[in-house]
């Protein structure tokens, strides 16, 4: 399996879980307004602190984005792009979205794919205050109720991420679903299914979903050997395979640092994690006791 070097000290901890409540709601973005106060709004008008949200369809004017890049110094291993802003209407396709918290103000991560004026496909991070929604897009939304996701420190890698963080006077309920981050180098699929193992879940839905992979690899076969890559997960899912065990089956898109775009199934075992990798999981079914 691929491996990245950081250039921080290893973190103990490979992966952090915050058990948590959970509200669905299907809305709509109003125009107007940036991506960041449209969640926002949503947020505040529902009592909570943190969501992952998938959004699909509407655009943005104006609108800006990076992409992932190799970094050209020794404090990172990779790094972004510099800032692409586009002309004309961008309209969104599909989009996996992180909302929380930075230095106590409202903060968000986003990965997605959209089609510039000029109609070419294109992916990457979205700048959540440069993309200013022109026609409603749609969202579900997975409000979070005793934990949200905090902008923290990594020594590791160098940067400050996303990380789940509960909130204080929450009791969470038994067999409640969970917010999740996932440390590098860790393969994204087996850390899943040791997670719900542990829980003796069985069955589980993923929600949201936005981070990085050392390339890809495609369970069709299919490789992307540029290293730095922005993915979201379109659809996920946890469930016992027919050989037993656990089994997650995690569709992606993602965008590699040369400009290429990918879609498919990720192999179990093979797709490590770049920097980060930020997600809801909901439990459907548990084994027996």
């Amino acid at each position: 399996m691929r491996h990245i070097e950081h250039p921080g000290p290893v973190a103990a901890q490979r992966r952090r879980t915050v058990d948590c409540d959970i509200r669905h709601a299907e809305v709509k973005l109003p125009a107007g307004a940036t991506l960041l106060a449209a969640l926002t709004a949503i947020l505040e008008a529902n009592g909570a602190q943190g969501a992952v949200a998938r959004l699909r369809g509407g655009s943005f004017e104006p609108f800006a984005y990076c992409m992932p890049a190799l970094s050209s110094t020794p404090e990172h291993a990779v790094y972004f792009s510099e800032r692409h802003a586009l002309q004309g209407s961008v309209r969104l396709e599909s989009a996996s979205v992180t909302i929380g918290r930075r230095d106590g103000a409202p903060w968000l991560h986003c990965h997605g794919i959209w089609h510039d004026a000029d109609g070419r496909r294109l992916s990457g991070h979205v700048l959540p205050d440069d993309a200013v929604i022109c026609e409603s897009i749609d969202a579900s939304i997975w409000l979070l109720d005793g934990v949200t996701f905090d902008v923290v420190p990594s020594p590791e890698t160098g940067f400050s991420l996303f990380e789940p963080v509960a909130l204080a006077s929450f009791a969470p309920k038994k067999n409640s679903p969970f917010a999740m981050s996932i440390r590098p180098n860790e393969d994204f699929c087996t850390t899943l299914e040791t997670e719900c193992k542990a829980r003796a879940i069985t069955q589980a839905r993923v929600h949201g979903g936005v981070g990085s992979l050392i390339g890809a690899t495609f369970d069709d076969g299919r490789q992307v050997l540029p290293i730095a890559t922005e993915v979201f997960i379109r659809e996920g899912l946890v469930s016992t395979a027919k050989e037993g065990g656990l089994a997650a089956q995690i569709d992606v898109s993602l965008v590699d640092h040369l400009g290429g775009l990918s879609e498919g199934r990720l192999q179990r075992g093979e797709n490590p994690v770049l920097v980060t990798f930020e997600l809801l999981i909901e439990p459907i079914a548990f084994a027996r006791a």
